[in-house]
């Protein structure tokens, strides 16, 4: 079955320009919307798979809108497609529950990819992106209170620190040198440990504990 898309932006050229291209790759266009308060109304009625969400929506932000679709609707993954590639908006769509960012300037390739790899559970950043939100979570996350800490093996810690990332289990297992097998059984064994449900929320609780952070030396 086709992707169900929701494309939320308030320039109509834009939003009609960019669900055009999108039915024409095979994803079924469901609804529109041109600002959060529509956004959130038909988004709890047609529930599509991804919803490309822009920040900049007037009087209500993107943001507001993303925490509240993602709150109610399980089922629905929000991609943010902005403008802005500011540190504070990143990090603002993260925490409001978006499972990726990606800036206008990306191709119609890249656009493409992105909804594809968040309608199957990835984490999806704008190349650079993703090593800032990392990196800021990190400094948010150093605090002494590390002892209630789920305790994950080298292995898990490396796998998760790749999936928070947005790298597919294919790369990480090519990335690790070993199976795809394998890197799901890890991913597996971290979700249960950590008690979460899929990979998106994987990469958020990896970026908020700063379990992404690398061993010097």
């Amino acid at each position: 079955m086709s992707v169900t898309v929701m494309v939320v932006d308030d320039h109509p050229l834009w939003r009609d320009g960019v669900a055009r291209d999108l039915a024409e790759r095979g994803f079924e266009v469901v609804a529109t919307a041109g600002d959060a308060a529509s956004a959130v109304r038909i988004a709890r009625a047609v529930r599509p798979d991804v919803v490309l969400m822009d920040l900049n929506l007037g009087e209500t932000t993107g943001v507001e809108a993303t925490t509240v679709i993602t709150g109610a609707l399980a089922g629905t993954r929000v991609l943010v497609l902005s403008a802005s590639g500011e540190h504070s908006d990143v990090l603002e769509a993260v925490k409001a529950g978006a499972s990726g960012y990606l800036v206008k300037s990306a191709s119609a390739e890249e656009l493409v990819e992105a909804v594809t790899r968040t309608a199957a559970g990835d984490a999806v950043f704008t190349a650079g992106l993703a090593g800032l939100v990392l990196g800021e979570y990190r400094r948010m996350a150093a605090n002494p209170d590390e002892q209630d800490k789920p305790q994950l093996t080298e292995r898990e810690t490396e796998v998760l620190r790749l999936v928070a990332k947005g790298l597919t289990a294919r790369q990480i297992a090519t990335r690790l040198v070993i199976s795809h097998r394998t890197v799901e059984n890890h991913v597996q064994s971290t979700l249960r440990k950590l008690q979460l449900h899929n990979r998106v929320e994987l990469a958020r609780y990896a970026i908020e504990h700063g379990l992404d952070v690398e061993p010097e030396g």
